[in-house]
Order: structure tokens, then sequence, then C-alpha cells
């Protein structure tokens, strides 16, 4: 929603927003763009009389435990039936009719493929229009229009709003779609894995028949996927031998294949199979649109990552080595196992990794994957779990991994087993999918001291 507001605002429109709790990096970048952000969702914002409210998938007509609305702002617009629409709808209508977009769809890596894809287009001289869910370090932004056609966009699974319970992805209509992968998530939403595949196959019936399905050849569930139809060109790319596209060497440097030949080599400081594999979408996507593979792995070398995707949040001097804290964004189980591991192949063997994390989503929330959590944490040495506000139990969820696992009611208590643990030369890594409360700040601090 921040970056539709960073749109609108860059289209000429007067924009305003409220949320509750917004964190950086978003709440940075809309006060740099001069976007008022208004705390809390109070009904006296009706008095600044828009031309159309633009609601977020968060927004909902719950009531609070006294009865009265959780969104008294949303009740109001109801009330006094003001214009009102869904960020995906107003994105539809308003900056994607007419344009080439390419969509990146999939559980893990949409906000890094996406913003690898726009670098790409933006490097070979494309100019493309982006929408991504994080901030692109090569952009400093998570959002613009764009001069030319293409505009590439992250595209969610998650529903639309309170009022539109389709999949947000449904509304963008690519041309070239990427599905990077597809395991179960948002169980607040969906049953099942069955239940999102049929979501995906919604996306893959929107694109044109010249279109370009970009896919993941190792994942059975997007095959199955497919295989409810599909009316349009598919290449594939992966680690089986069947795949057009495929990476051979290191994650840090290695050659991209087309169907056996060698089109590129990709040399950069991204780290973990997952990243080599979200760089063969992106290229794949890229040529859809005239980017030729060997210029896009190229271009892929200048690539600086997401902020919150492993990025180094500071570092602590010691005696035989500095600590260092990173963060990223990390929550589904999977995810953090390849995160876990991307930095185990930099870091090397002998190097301590110490998994710092919160189970903040709405799935994991439910408990729904928590007997998943060991096996993530599998390449750390030692873990520490945020346990607040959830309602099953860390600490027998990860009670076998022994004397490895930590849990902690508060920030507070986290930050302390931390500190009492660290060693010179450690690495902290902070996985969330929100703001930690300012865990990071508060480790580094607390490990000078």
């Amino acid at each position: 929603m921040g970056g539709l507001a960073a749109l609108a605002r860059e289209a000429g429109h007067k924009v305003t927003g409220c949320d509750a709790g917004v964190y950086p990096p978003m709440s940075d970048q809309l006060r740099a763009l001069g976007i008022e952000l208004i705390e809390g969702f109070s009904a006296d914002q009706m008095a600044l009389k828009p031309d159309v409210y633009v609601i977020g998938n968060v927004v909902s007509r719950a009531r609070l435990a006294d009865g009265s609305p959780k969104f008294p702002l949303m009740e109001a617009i109801l009330e006094s039936g003001a214009s009102y629409t869904s960020g995906p709808q107003w994105l539809a209508e308003n900056v994607l009719q007419g344009r080439h977009v390419l969509a990146v769809a999939g559980t893990h890596g949409k906000t890094t493929t996406t913003s690898m894809l726009a670098w790409v287009l933006q490097a070979c001289a494309k100019d493309p229009g982006f929408l991504v869910g994080g901030v692109p370090m090569n952009f400093g932004v998570s959002a613009r229009l764009g001069k030319q056609s293409p505009f590439v966009i992250e595209a969610d699974e998650y529903d639309t709003a309170f009022f539109d319970k389709r999949s947000k992805f449904v509304h963008y209509r690519p041309r070239t779609a990427v599905l990077n992968n597809l395991e179960f998530d948002h169980a607040d939403i969906f049953d099942n894995l069955a239940a999102i595949e049929r979501q995906f196959h919604h996306l893959v019936r929107t694109v044109p028949a010249s279109g370009r399905l970009v896919v993941n050849a190792d994942e059975a569930s997007l095959a199955r996927v497919l295989d409810m139809g599909h009316w349009s060109e598919v290449t594939r790319f992966g680690q089986t031998p069947h795949s057009d596209w495929q990476a051979q060497g290191e994650p840090h440097d290695f050659a991209v294949l087309y169907q056996g030949q060698k089109v590129g080599h990709v040399r950069w400081d991204i780290t973990g199979v997952h990243n080599q594999m979200n760089a063969l979408a992106a290229i794949a996507a890229a040529q859809h649109v005239g980017v030729s593979p060997d210029q896009a792995a190229a271009a892929l070398g200048e690539f600086q990552n997401v902020r919150r995707r492993m990025e180094v949040r500071g570092t602590v001097t010691r005696e035989g080595g500095a600590i260092t804290v990173y963060d990223d964004f990390a929550h589904h189980p999977t995810a953090i196992r390849t995160t876990i591991d991307g930095l185990r192949r930099k870091v090397g063997a002998n190097a301590r990794i110490l998994a710092v994390f919160e189970p903040r989503s709405n799935t994991m929330k439910l408990g729904a994957m928590k007997s998943q959590l060991p096996w993530s944490l599998e390449a750390a040495d030692l873990s520490f779990c945020h346990s607040g506000g959830l309602d099953w139990d860390a600490q027998q969820a990860l009670a076998e991994m022994g004397e490895r696992a930590h849990v902690g009611a508060t920030i507070e208590d986290i930050v302390s087993q931390v500190v009492a643990a660290a060693r010179a030369g450690d690495h902290v890594l902070c996985m969330s999918n929100g703001g930690f409360g300012g865990i990071h700040a508060k480790l580094l601090t607390a490990l000078q001291r």
C-alpha cells in the first residue's frame, strides 16, 4: 500500500494515508515523498474528503471486545457512501492498463526476484515502472511509474480486500508471469495447498496466448497448476535436467545455461541457491521483453539486493573477530532454512550462526507450521525464538533441538539471551516479516555495551 501511495503521488495526486505501527523502511520512504501518514483509523479522517479511498487488505469489519469497530474509518466510509476501491483494482485501472506487465508470483522470493527483474530492465535501457513489496537498494524506492511500457510487479496470492476475496494477482493481467515456487502459506485464508494452486491457475488464465509463463520446474505444485490448463508459452527454470534454464557453478559465480548452452554468466555478492534460482527466473522473464540473457546476467552483477534481505545492520568489534548482526524478512520455515543456508555458504562451516526469529506471520501465529521449525533451523548453531503473542508452546515445538534452542517472551529476553551466548566472530541473523521491536539496534547496543 505504501508503494501504491508512491505511484499515486508520482502521478500527480495529493495522497494521504493511515495505518497502525508503520515501521522502516516504508515509513521513511513515505516521509521522504511528502506523503502524510496518519496513525490509526479514526473516523474523523472523513474530513479530508478525498476523491477515493484505496483500501488495503488489513482493513476489515472486525469488532473489538467492547463491540466497537476495529476500523471506524471504514465504517464511516460505508455509511457515507463515499467512493472506495481496493489497492490492486486501483492499480489495474490507473497504472497497468495498456502496459506490458511482468508479474512475479510465488510463496518465496517474490520481492527479490521482482527487484532483480526491475533492475535488469533498468540497466538494459527499458526504463520500467515497478511495484515491489520492499525497497530495492539499486533504486532506493519501492515503486515508480517508469517512462516505457514494461511494468514489473510483485504478484501476491493473498486476498485483495475484505470486499474482494480474490487473490491480488488476478487484477494485474500480466503478459509475462513468473511462477517462482508454491508451498502452503496464508493459513488464515487458505484451507490447504490445493486452494492456493487454484488461485495460481486463475492467474495463469489471465495470461494471453502471446504471453510467457516462467515456471520453476522443480515444484510439483506448479506442475499441477499447469495441468489444469494453460494457453501461453511455458519456459522452465530449475535444477532438474528437463529445465530450459539452469545454473552451473556456485551461487555467487555461475554460468547461465539455456537448453544446455551457456548464454550468460553471473558474478555477484548475493548468497544462496534460492537466489541463483531467482536470477534464472528474472533472466527468462527479461528475455520476453527483448533483453538477451548475457545482458541480463551482466546487469545482475550490479544488483545490490533489497533492504531487509540479508542486510547487515551493524558489527561490534571483539578481540578475535567482529560480531555481525543481519536483518532478513524470512518468516516461512522454508524461507528461514534457505536464508540460513545462504549465510552458511557465505561464512563457512566453522563460523557460528545465531538465528533469532519471531513467528509473526498469520500462518506462523496459528501454529500451522510449528513442527517444521527444527528442520528450518538445522544449519544454525543456536536459535532464539520470540514467543510473545503465540497461542502455542514454542518451547515444546523446539524441544528436539535441545540446548541449541532458546525461547523468550519479550524482545528484552531475547536480547539478553543472545548477548549472553554471542562471542567473537559470530553472525547474528534476525528474521521477521515485521519490525521485530527494533531488535537489531537493541542487539547492537547491548553487544557494544
